[in-house]
């Protein structure tokens, strides 16, 4: 059985779902592996309130056992603390680069984000280009934005409209999985 592993904060956590183990994006995507009849282990390595600081500094804890294919999601946080798009950058870059020498076969995915409206210009701008600058950089496959047709949108989303519901996550899964599916061996 391979792995692919989730590491990330409360968007990957599945942070106010009711079942996180079968509404959490993690677990969606497990689902899907099923169906599929994969070889593959989901892991959901998330926790609420992670920035890409706290994601590195845990990042070897989870790196004794393999890994397969790692899905990297942080940054929400960061953003919304005003941590500096470049501090964030040297994380996840840290982070991608401690997974590819331990697993220097495993395939490496991105889950962007974009910055709520009321965050001004130029930071928003800033923070838009670290995750895409560390996608090539990586050659990770990048998704520019994870909630993408969720967020915004209010019955999609908790009550504090940051978190999505199961309803968003089935969407969020939908259009996630398109871009993780290629990455599996089928055999």
């Amino acid at each position: 059985m391979k792995n692919i592993l989730f590491f990330g904060d409360s968007l990957t956590a599945g942070y106010g779902l009711l079942n996180v183990s079968l509404e959490s994006l993690p677990a969606l995507i497990q689902a899907k592996v099923m169906a599929e009849k994969l070889p593959y282990h989901v892991i959901n390595a998330g926790v609420s309130g992670e920035t890409s600081a706290g994601g590195l500094a845990r990042i070897n804890l989870l790196l004794n056992k393999p890994i397969d294919v790692f899905v990297l999601e942080l940054g929400a946080n960061d953003i919304l603390r005003g941590i500096p798009p470049q501090t964030t950058a040297a994380n996840l870059q840290a982070i991608a680069s401690k997974v590819k020498a331990k697993f220097p076969k495993a395939k490496l995915v991105l889950l962007g984000m974009e910055l709520p409206a009321w965050i001004p210009g130029a930071f928003a701008g800033a923070f838009r280009e670290v995750f895409a600058q560390v996608a090539g950089t990586n050659q990770m496959t990048f998704v520019p934005f994870l909630l993408d047709g969720v967020a915004g949108v209010a019955h999609l989303n908790l009550r504090d409209g940051l978190h999505p519901t199961a309803a968003g996550y089935q969407i969020i899964a939908g259009k996630v999985w398109p871009f993780i599916r290629p990455l599996l061996e089928v055999g």
